[in-house]
């Protein structure tokens, strides 16, 4: 990842952050970008004191301009666009859909749906030109299999996956591979969303949530070796994938994939 310019959004905290972080200590460029200033800056300065490279942009990947400006301000401010990572993200209302706020629901696949489209609306432009470039989406429980009381997130997250599948698909001749990695459970702020609803997250989500609480959830680590593995020259041969942590990936690196494998359709033994 060394020198390779990598915008990342949703990079102010959760396991943005920790991407943000990993890929900068492995000497990449990294944009990044969130609607937060405190959290930017904050993120920002521990890149900075750990001896690496960030530019701060601040956006909403709800807004397609925004985006177009801040893929614009990574090529100008490192003089290309190697990667990108998508890992802005909301929650959205917990609890039944007959319960459910409609403007919430909406605002959910905007943020987790949409904000991932104008991301890589913005970037393919310049990827197509220099015929080169990565996409990495995060993907979230719900994505694979049905997931009560998370509705939205877990159909924006459903309709994420096959957007890269099919993404990927368009872009295959131009060099370009994309891909969508689940990062697991992480104590982010969405654990605390869930132990805040309680009951309403229903008792499988909230015992999980309960012990990430404790353990915190997947080692930072090994999220950021898939991303970097995704992102790098290594994973050339592989692209409209869902990969999980929790996958054998790394035999992937010197072997074929039969076309259905680790896609939205994949058959579970």
């Amino acid at each position: 990842m060394r020198d390779k310019a990598v915008l990342i959004t949703g990079a102010g905290r959760g396991i943005g952050k920790r991407l943000a972080t990993g890929f900068a200590a492995a000497g990449a460029r990294v944009g990044l970008l969130a609607r937060s200033k405190p959290e930017l800056d904050l993120t920002h300065l521990e890149i900075e004191h750990a001896g690496g490279a960030s530019l701060r942009i601040r956006a909403d990947v709800r807004s397609f301009d925004e985006m177009c400006a801040a893929v614009e301000r990574m090529r100008a401010h490192f003089g290309s666009l190697d990667g990108l990572v998508c890992a802005a993200g909301i929650q959205g209302p917990i609890g039944p859909l007959a319960e459910c706020s409609p403007a919430d629901w909406i605002q959910t696949v905007e943020a987790n749906l949409l904000g991932v489209m104008h991301a890589c609306r913005a970037a393919l432009p310049h990827m197509i030109e220099r015929r080169s470039g990565k996409i990495l989406a995060l993907s979230g429980g719900g994505a694979a299999s049905p997931r009560p009381n998370f509705s939205a997130y877990a159909a924006s997250k459903a309709a994420l996956v096959r957007l890269v599948e099919t993404l990927a698909e368009e872009v295959r001749d131009h060099n370009i591979q994309v891909n969508c990695m689940a990062p697991g459970g992480a104590y982010t702020h969405m654990t605390d969303e869930i132990l805040k609803a309680g009951e309403r997250a229903g008792g499988k989500d909230h015992q999980e949530a309960l012990e990430v609480r404790v353990t915190g959830g997947v080692a930072p680590e090994k999220q950021i070796q898939l991303a970097m593995f995704l992102l790098s020259d290594r994973s050339n041969h592989v692209s409209g994938k869902l990969l999980s942590v929790h996958d054998d990936w790394k035999r992937l690196e010197s072997s074929g994939l039969h076309p259905e494998m680790y896609t939205l359709r994949r058959v579970q033994k």
